[in-house]
């Protein structure tokens, strides 16, 4: 009962509380069980407003902003979903709610093992998570997709992804360094054409292996 209380809190609270009010988004966060996902030694703050550590340096991204980069992507039940960034498989199992098909990539081998294994013990549609980098040849797997979300953010915008869009597809990528991000929603119009929509400014850790600026010394 103490775990169904704090899940609507976060909805309430948190997710709504920031502008989701999509119900599928709503559902779906209220749907997956948030504590399965989280690491033994956080579970006291499994449903708390903040990013939570992962093996590897890596974060658990906080509910409000799975709730908005869900509610930007608008997936359809047939659509085929990619996400880059595994983490935990929170948001792989939200996503595997609302599309048809879901790829996710994750860098980390463990993780996406844990993430595997988690994801399906909830017997969630076809789901495939595998370990790879995004960055490498051939990582994205054939063929488009219908949505695509990035877990962690792109110092400098890397068009490999938005053409792997199938048209009337959408991005969600946040573009930007430390202090200053921002998220974004491309959609792919036509076979090569693409339209930027910003969304909000948010902080996330870069992709390993996202290219950077140079730095220049004097």
């Amino acid at each position: 009962m103490l775990t169904e209380a704090a899940r609507e809190q976060m909805i309430h609270q948190q997710v709504r509380a920031w502008d989701v009010l999509d119900a599928r988004v709503l559902e779906a966060l209220g749907k997956v069980p948030r504590e399965r996902f989280v690491p033994e030694a956080y579970q006291d703050v499994a449903f708390a407003d903040t990013p939570i550590p992962l093996a590897h340096g890596e974060k658990m991204l906080a509910p409000k902003l799975v709730g908005r980069i869900l509610q930007a992507l608008q997936v359809e039940r047939d659509e085929s979903a990619l996400e880059i960034g595994t983490g935990s498989g929170f948001m792989t199992a939200c996503l595997a709610l609302q599309a048809g098909a879901v790829r996710s990539l994750e860098i980390h081998a463990d993780l996406a093992q844990a993430a595997r294994t988690r994801v399906a013990a909830l017997g969630l549609g076809q789901v495939e998570i595998a370990a790879g980098d995004a960055f490498a040849p051939r990582s994205l797997g054939a063929g488009s997709y219908d949505v695509i979300a990035l877990t962690g953010s792109l110092p400098l915008y890397d068009p490999r992804f938005e053409r792997r869009l199938a048209v009337g597809g959408r991005l969600f990528v946040v573009v930007g360094e430390f202090p200053v991000m921002a998220a974004r929603l491309v959609r792919r119009t036509g076979e090569s054409e693409w339209m930027t929509e910003s969304l909000f400014e948010t902080v996330l850790p870069p992709l390993h292996g996202a290219p950077h600026r140079e730095s220049f010394t004097f």
